[in-house]
């Protein structure tokens, strides 16, 4: 037992000790501060799922007339009005209340228009002097009619006004914006809808009042978060909507983009609801740091207010960018939960609520809404008919009408006399006594008889759905709809039902495993792969080593200057015009999709992404590092060189070049292979690669055709003796024609018809020039058939028949600038790459 001291009368100086019950007291008092908090501070009202802070936040700003069309007035003042007449609470509590609504991050419908810093997901807001805001419209839609007698009034804390105890909740704000709280013993935490859905589903539960889940569920799916973002896992949300309780994992929306030619990242646009980059940005960086997260070599944040949130992460190459996605979901907030509890006020009591409950209790108040809203202006149109017929009674007679008042000694006989004269009450009486004598006009007789004719057509409608519970249930969805046709938006947060199975794993679970999920591998497998090199200067790599049918479909920049095969992890070599190769790591190529057909290389990059060139240098081709290939330059040297390079060193020279000489060409070549010269001025000369003897890089290499002192080699290559389908194309133009002027001509010959002579010579004559032709501009020999195409990749045509091999070209009607292989993968013409 404790004693409390009772405090005595002033003019009573005795003590008087009364003796209670700690359990008693500590119960009253626990029980009392309890419902306080449950019931006017940490839980919404399930009728228009507003707090009471919010609610008196937005009468009073309804109050104090910050309408949408109005300018903005500082928060402040609105936190004093707030405090001052209606929650004696801290103004920091209602300020913080005030920014919620006017964050677009936390309100899915926002119903505040703040003007300044109200804060973001990782900020605070500014201080309320520094801040200004005023009512959206769809806050209006929340408080209108709050004049017409819609809900009960009850007094402030002081007795001194009167506030709403419930808005009027022209939407289910509740399922809408959602909402949180923490309340005593219980706590409350309701996710954000789409507007338009969950105003489908009320009225489908209007029109069906016996509508089950199932049937609410088909317009409401799940959630629709303000961020937008994935939900995964649809199973904890139907509970939740059954139950009231249930769960939910959120995922942020990440792309993967190629950031520049070497480097790859994830790009995140969207994060989970309440979630910010800050912290998404803190997390990455410790889980790196204690080796919890691969791969990622830097977060860069890149958000602002023209594009919204983006968050790069930047990939180490070689890393698999699906795996290391999954690892961020794993250790980071880009993937986080969302626990729903749907406790919220009903007749004052907490209940937790389902959908079903959630849409029904809110219909139901809507309902009554619109009831007492009818009844109110049935009231006041009645009002107005009986002023109205008292008004047509006195004009009848207005002459005894007045000569009554003037006659009478004071109002009330005045009163009194017409109520007995004229059977009038004393309220059509009084409005009589007090009219003006302007208004008893012959032309406001019209009028009041127009008006009458008018009022009792409204009074009929509306006693009309007043009898009708059907009319008024319609009404109730038609302004719904209204509603939804004004405010609702298209859905943002994607509902995915499972999470998608991976697409590579870097082993079976072993037999026994618990857990029988596959494991992704981190990091990139060193598959076989090819790399492409465009005549265009596109470079890339393929995400396998498929040969793909020849028929695909003809994109730009299909004609190939070199496929290399190889793998994914390996090394190859840029050649370039000056004797220079350039080590290329194949990892840092961009990957192009594999398709039923030739690739795409506008997915590719420019190569002077990769390879850095000098003044006055150009890329020759693509070369293996592991095999022997082959030189030939442009006064007619062709070197085989041994595949013995330095491991320390980007770069080095391949050949000793003579002044003035360049490279024409490069490519790998075996003992069986032939080399191909074709010189400008119509010469070719093949003879066989073992005729050239292997030599060091320091080498300058020997003498492979004979050039005249006029002519230059305009193509070196390497075709297999083998191959049936090899061919050779020549275009012939004049030397000094403008362009666009001339297109020239071509031919294709099959390669077999030209002999092989000793290396050295000059070789025979490959295409007889036309009037006006003086040399080739372009050539080729490979495998084919060939690819002709215009400087920037637009396809050309080529003769469909062979022409002889001293005979002239066809003549052509656009112009040809590039040629190359046809076929995506000519296997036939490659040696076999590593790893098959």
């Amino acid at each position: 037992m404790a004693r409390r001291r009772a405090t005595a009368p002033p003019q009573d100086f005795t003590e008087n000790i009364v003796d209670i019950d700690v359990t008693s007291e500590m119960e009253g008092s626990f029980l009392e501060y309890a419902y306080s908090v449950i019931y006017s501070r940490a839980l919404p009202d399930a009728r228009d799922g507003l707090k009471p802070v919010h609610r008196r936040i937005l009468y009073m700003m309804t109050d104090m007339g910050l309408r949408p069309d109005r300018g903005h007035v500082k928060s402040a003042r609105v936190v004093g009005e707030v405090m001052g007449k209606l929650h004696p609470h801290g103004d920091a509590a209602i300020y913080d209340a005030m920014v919620r609504m006017a964050q677009p991050f936390s309100m899915r419908l926002p119903l505040i228009d703040g003007h300044g810093n109200f804060g973001s997901l990782d900020d605070g807001p500014a201080a309320p002097r520094y801040t200004e805001a005023r009512l959206t419209a769809a806050a209006l839609a929340l408080t209108d009619h709050l004049g017409e007698d819609v809900v009960d009034f009850v007094p402030n804390y002081d007795n001194q006004l009167t506030q709403p105890e419930v808005l009027p909740a022209a939407y289910p704000n509740l399922l809408v914006n959602g909402s949180s709280g923490i309340a005593v013993g219980m706590a409350t935490n309701m996710a954000p809808h789409n507007l338009g859905e969950v105003i489908a589903a009320a009225r489908h539960l209007i029109a069906n009042p016996d509508a089950t889940l199932d049937d609410l569920m088909e317009f409401v799916p799940g959630p629709d978060l303000p961020g937008g973002g994935k939900i995964v896992g649809l199973s904890g949300i139907r509970d939740a909507y059954a139950s009231g309780r249930g769960s939910f994992k959120m995922r942020a929306k990440v792309e993967v983009e190629q950031l520049n030619a070497r480097r790859t990242g994830l790009v995140v646009t969207e994060l989970p609801y309440a979630v910010g980059p800050e912290k998404v940005i803190e997390k990455i960086k410790d889980a790196v740091t204690s080796k919890k997260l691969q791969g990622i070599s830097d977060v860069v944040d890149l958000t602002d207010r023209t594009h919204g949130l983006r968050l790069v992460i930047e990939l180490k190459n070689g890393f698999n960018p699906t795996a290391v996605l999954q690892q961020l979901y794993r250790y980071s907030p880009m993937e986080d939960s969302f626990g729903i509890n749907n406790v919220s006020l009903v007749d004052g009591q907490p209940r937790t609520l389902g959908l079903v409950e959630l849409l029904q209790v809110y219909v139901d108040h809507r309902i009554s809404v619109v009831r007492r809203r009818t009844a109110f202006r049935l009231a006041k149109k009645k009002d107005r008919l009986h002023l109205v017929e008292g008004l047509l009674i006195a004009i009848v007679d207005i002459d005894e009408v007045i000569q009554i008042i003037r006659s009478s000694d004071e109002v009330a006989a005045a009163r009194e006399r017409l109520m007995a004269i004229y059977d009038l009450t004393e309220i059509q009486a009084n409005h009589i006594l007090e009219l003006r004598l302007r208004q008893l006009t012959k032309y406001s007789r019209i009028e009041l008889e127009k008006e009458q004719d008018e009022l009792r057509r409204d009074i009929e409608a509306l006693e009309t759905i007043l009898n009708s519970e059907e009319l008024l249930r319609d009404l109730v969805s038609n302004e719904l709809g209204e509603v939804a046709d004004k405010y609702a938006t298209e859905r943002r947060t994607i509902l995915l039902e499972a999470e998608a199975a991976a697409p590579a794993t870097a082993s079976a679970p072993a037999i026994g495993s618990k857990s029988a999920k596959p494991v992704m591998a981190l990091e990139i497998a060193d598959d076989p792969c090819w790399v492409v090199l465009s005549t265009s200067g596109q470079l890339a790599r393929t995400s396998d080593r498929n040969p793909l049918a020849e028929s695909g479909p003809r994109t730009k920049h299909d004609v190939f200057k070199a496929l290399i095969g190889t793998t994914a992890r390996a090394e190859i070599a840029a050649v370039t015009s000056l004797g220079r190769m350039v080590r290329v790591q194949v990892m840092d190529m961009p990957v192009l999709p594999a398709t039923s057909g030739l690739p795409n290389l506008t997915g590719g990059v420019p190569s002077n992404e990769f390879i850095t060139l000098l003044k006055g240098e150009s890329l020759v081709s693509l070369v293996p590092l592991d095999q022997v290939i082959a030189l030939g330059t442009e006064q007619g040297v062709v070197k085989r060189a041994i595949p013995e390079y330095p491991l320390n060193r980007d770069d080095w020279d391949i050949i000793a070049l003579k002044p003035k000489d360049r490279i024409v060409g490069a490519a790998a070549v075996g003992e069986n292979d032939q080399l191909v010269f074709i010189t400008a001025q119509a010469q070719l000369l093949t003879f066989a690669a073992s005729l050239v003897r292997p030599q060091g890089r320091t080498a300058g290499g020997m003498a492979g055709v004979k050039v005249a002192a006029e002519d230059s080699v305009l193509f070196f290559g390497v075709v297999k003796a083998d191959d049936p389908s090899a061919v050779v194309v020549t275009i012939a133009n004049a030397s000094s024609v403008l362009p666009g002027m001339s297109a020239g001509s071509a031919k294709v010959t099959e390669f077999s018809e030209f002999p092989a002579k000793g290396r050295a010579t000059a070789g025979v004559r490959a295409h007889r020039f036309l009037k006006g032709e003086d040399a080739l501009t372009v050539a080729w020999a490979g495998h084919g058939p060939a690819k002709a195409s215009s400087s920037n990749g637009v396809s050309r045509a080529l003769p469909n028949e062979y022409g002889r091999r001293d005979g002239s070209g066809v003549p052509l009607s656009q112009t040809v600038e590039l040629l190359g292989p046809s076929q995506s993968w000519p296997i036939a013409t490659e040696a076999a790459p590593a790893g098959e």
